[in-house]
């Protein structure tokens, strides 16, 4: 183990969150950070705007008018990667932290991830990723991100015990990791915080999951903002992997094969259609598809049998979207010009 973490028994710690256009989430968000246990005089929360279009600077104006720990800072280009450069080049903390808008940190989160770090060397820690939904649609994406034919089975989604993985949902930071690794990579709008713990471990450091450090994910809402989100995911991961190539888990491939070779199949049914592709070309399209859907099926019947009927109905859809926009992203990126697409900056998670 490489040097970094140093920091004394009761650090000071400074909390930041990236915010742009999060009214729905972020009053939630926000009383859940004002109950986080740590002494005031050595805790900062600095809420970074990105110009918002709703109501979200006006919320967080008025609670940094009511509790001197809460501080605002501008990011005007919006981007999620610069709002925490933004954070922590300005924070006072020996330990750093990401909360996101969409996040629900449990009263103790502090403390847990301050122990995880002292006890284990490691440069970056965090929880699993537990989420949950606030509409229907919602609901069944939170379930569909407890299942790993949902999301895949990165160890850090479903951590039960402390142990050292890839990355991990948010972090805790010794200012040290980041002093020696650099900076989030600000030409990413979303995989930012796979990208940065991608060099930390490039460096000699550790990350480190521990489900004691509890939170919740608050998920979107409707198919529409599921799809956007996940197309942005793939699109972005792509993007990373042009950067760090050997970063890439065999995983990571299986959504965009998928949309490929349905793709594939379905311009084989066309070209089938017209006479100008023998109808066997055709075949692999029903074949394939139907597979799936006797998988997404069984998946959704079984969570809907654990958690309740009424999933069963949406849990096939939000499936369906999350897998296709992830892998149409990916593919995307293959297509278009770095600087020709500009997602939702928005705050992303890793996958």
């Amino acid at each position: 183990m490489t040097e970094p973490p140093t920091a004394p028994a009761r650090p000071r710690l400074s909390v930041v969150v990236p915010l742009r256009n999060e009214e729905r989430t972020l009053v939630r968000c926000l009383e859940a950070i004002a109950a986080l246990r740590w002494p005031p005089d050595r805790l900062e929360v600095l809420l970074v705007e990105g110009g918002s279009r709703d109501g979200t600077r006006a919320i967080a104006e008025g609670w940094c008018a009511r509790d001197p720990r809460f501080r605002l800072l501008d990011n005007p280009g919006g981007l999620v990667s610069r709002a925490l450069n933004l954070g922590i080049a300005a924070a006072f903390g020996e330990i750093l932290v990401r909360i996101d808008a969409h996040t629900l940190p449990d009263a103790d989160y502090l403390e847990r991830s301050v122990a995880a770090l002292a006890e284990t060397g490691a440069w970056c820690v965090g929880g699993p990723m537990s989420a949950e939904g606030r509409t229907p649609v919602g609901e069944a994406v939170a379930l569909a991100m407890r299942h790993p034919f949902g999301v895949g089975p990165a160890r850090f989604r479903y951590a039960r015990r402390r142990e050292a993985v890839d990355t991990v949902y948010l972090g805790a930071f010794p200012r040290a990791a980041l002093e020696r690794v650099g900076p989030f990579e600000e030409r990413l709008v979303r995989n930012q915080d796979y990208e940065l713990n991608w060099r930390i471990r490039r460096a000699g450091g550790r990350i480190v999951v521990d489900p004691a450090i509890r939170s919740t994910y608050l998920t979107r809402s409707t198919l529409g903002e599921v799809g956007r989100q996940y197309f942005d995911y793939g699109f972005w991961k792509r993007r990373m992997l042009a950067l760090h190539p050997r970063s890439l888990r065999p995983r990571q491939l299986v959504a965009p094969l998928f949309v490929l070779t349905l793709l594939g199949g379905v311009a084989g049914a066309g070209g089938a259609a017209l006479g100008a592709l023998p109808h066997a070309a055709a075949l692999p399209l029903p074949a394939l598809a139907g597979s799936y859907l006797a998988v997404a099926l069984g998946v959704s019947l079984q969570l809907s049998l654990r958690h309740g009927l009424r999933h069963l109905v949406r849990l096939p859809a939000v499936l369906a979207t999350m897998h296709g926009a992830w892998g149409l992203g990916f593919l995307a990126a293959s297509l278009v010009p770095w600087r020709e697409r500009h997602a939702a900056n928005e705050p992303g998670g890793a996958r």
